[in-house]
């Protein structure tokens, strides 16, 4: 990359697509929807060493055939692939096509072509590298509400010249209603979705994608960098798994019709394959692998009210459910033939001499439990439902039962499965996950053992801890996570951001970055915090 940034110059790379950008006006998803021509800008995804995919979106009153170009300098002077590719009007007028031929680890420059001559603001996207390879930078998103504030988090990272590939894992939308979550109160002024209520229907779920991609440094984004990507809940619903989701209610239809517009919709507006799980070969240095834990094979989370329903002795039914039910080792997170996907592909990579696994998935590996001092977290004035949630929590703790069980806590046996099958195979294991909307470093166990590290990527504008406890610090609040949850080696429960993870054959370095504020459409940082671990090590370097 740095080559490329020495021959270009960069403003000239800034100037691109500028006035398109511009021009957008949030509130106008749907008008954006309903007017001619390119009314998204361009993305890209899916790289290989000679292959990559683009995406645009292209409306007009009838299907529209577009001209794709690529070149591997701004100005096309000379075009090196492309093809030709349908805007169709039953794909809500999306266009996506696979542009092969290409050479490894090399930037490219591409655009879409209308009938009329109309070009669509210039992308600029890379393939993956072959052979060995010394370094390569991604970039970690999770957990991006529109009407909580801006997108900084993408407009920082949007700006930097030394990331190679962007990654999503998930909570890239929200399906909610106007005025909930966030409430009118939290909303940001200006920072409007479409449709007004809750998504469920195909054309509600496209109506919000229209909204969310209008946004100018999201757009921007995709614009300059290949973006892999995995859904979580949220682009179906609260807590999805796969035979129903805590927010799918009574009177929004079948549980399956709703799943399949949502998945629909993603691929339509996502410059993703039609695969669920995949990954990607950066040379020797690592494999990504990107697996989907949502509604391929998820079993129902166990819910606590559930388990004590109708029962005594709270404790002594939290101890014999830790016990019995919760280490089911017929409960699936992925599901058999993904998770044998999954184990076999761990093994090969390590077999093939390559240096590091990732694992870009959407929920915490690590073990987080409730700590004894939460108790006071909440002041006194919360309601009885609430007093009461705190206190199981508190028993669930003491009973050895995790804080969060929609996340692989909720799954021991599923997790034990995959962290075993690193640790026999020698992998040098980096799980990379979102949803929980704070940042965490864990060292990774398989019975007593190191097994890998985890790097948990913070919200892009969702709250975290800090919004249910606004008058706890962030010190006190991690200290006592950490008290509570050895594998946690680090936390910031305070701030939004993203991460970026620095490889090179002997070192895996994440550093957080924080946002200054998503009130405010201002990309600057309040700070970072960086943590390593050395190849062979399986655990982050004290510091």
């Amino acid at each position: 990359m740095h080559q490329l940034w020495n021959q270009i110059d960069r403003r000239l790379l800034i100037q691109l697509g500028t006035g398109g950008l511009a021009a957008l006006s949030l509130p106008g998803a749907a008008r954006a929807m309903m007017a001619g021509g390119f009314t998204h800008g361009v993305a890209s995804g899916e790289p290989g060493t000679d292959s990559v995919l683009l995406w645009t979106r292209y409306a007009a009153s009838s299907d529209a055939l577009l001209d794709v170009e690529l070149s591997d300098t701004p100005d096309f002077a000379k075009i090196l692939a492309g093809g030709q590719v349908t805007a169709a009007r039953a794909r809500d007028h999306i266009a996506k096509i696979v542009v092969d031929g290409l050479s490894p680890g090399r930037w490219y420059f591409y655009r879409f072509i209308a009938p009329d001559g109309t070009k669509s603001v210039t992308g600029r996207t890379r393939t993956l590298p072959a052979g060995r390879v010394d370094h390569f930078t991604l970039a970690l998103f999770s957990c991006s509400n529109l009407p909580f504030g801006w997108f900084n988090a993408y407009g920082h990272a949007a700006a930097r010249q030394d990331i190679d590939l962007a990654v999503h894992v998930g909570d890239y939308l929200y399906e909610y209603p106007v005025g909930n979550y966030p409430s009118a109160a939290q909303a940001l002024p200006g920072r409007l979705i479409q449709p007004s209520h809750e998504i469920v229907a195909l054309a509600d779920y496209r109506l919000r994608y229209a909204a969310y991609r209008s946004d100018p440094d999201l757009q921007r984004l995709h614009q300059l960098f290949p973006v892999i990507s995995q859904w979580d809940d949220h682009e179906f619903t609260n807590d999805a798994w796969t035979d129903g989701a805590q927010n799918h209610n009574e009177g929004e239809g079948e549980w399956a019709d709703r799943r399949a517009v949502a998945e629909r919709a993603y691929r339509e507006w996502m410059p993703v394959s039609d695969q669920r799980w995949r990954q990607y070969q950066l040379g020797d240095l690592a494999t990504i692998f990107l697996p989907e834990t949502r509604i391929s094979g998820r079993a129902k989370p166990f819910e606590l009210g559930d388990i004590l329903k109708d029962k005594g002795d709270v404790a002594a039914t939290l101890r014999a459910f830790a016990d019995s039910e919760y280490r089911d080792p017929a409960r699936q997170l992925l599901g058999q033939q993904q998770e044998k996907w999954l184990l076999d592909a761990l093994a090969a990579s390590v077999q093939s001499g390559t240096r590091w696994q990732i694992c870009a998935q959407q929920v915490l590996m690590g073990s987080l439990f409730s700590p004894p001092e939460s108790r006071n977290w909440f002041g006194a004035d919360q309601p009885d439902y609430v007093r009461r949630r705190i206190e199981v929590s508190q028993l669930a703790a003491k009973a050895g039962l995790p804080l969060n069980m929609d996340s692989w806590d909720g799954y021991p046996a599923a997790r034990e499965r995959l962290l075993g099958a690193a640790q026999s195979a020698g992998a040098n294991f980096v799980s990379l996950a979102g949803d929980s909307h704070n940042a965490w470093a864990f060292n990774l166990q398989h019975d007593g053992r190191p097994a890998g590290v985890e790097v948990g990527g913070h919200s892009v504008t969702s709250p975290g801890f800090d919004a249910y406890t606004p008058d706890i610090s962030d010190s006190v609040r991690t200290s006592a996570l950490r008290a509570s949850s050895p594998q946690l080696q680090w936390a910031n429960t305070q701030d939004r951001g993203y991460v970026t993870v620095k490889l090179t054959r002997d070192r895996m370095t994440a550093s957080w970055h924080n946002v200054a504020t998503i009130r405010t459409h201002d990309p600057a940082l309040s700070g970072s915090h960086s943590m390593s671990v050395a190849h062979g090590a399986r655990a982050y370097e004290v510091t």
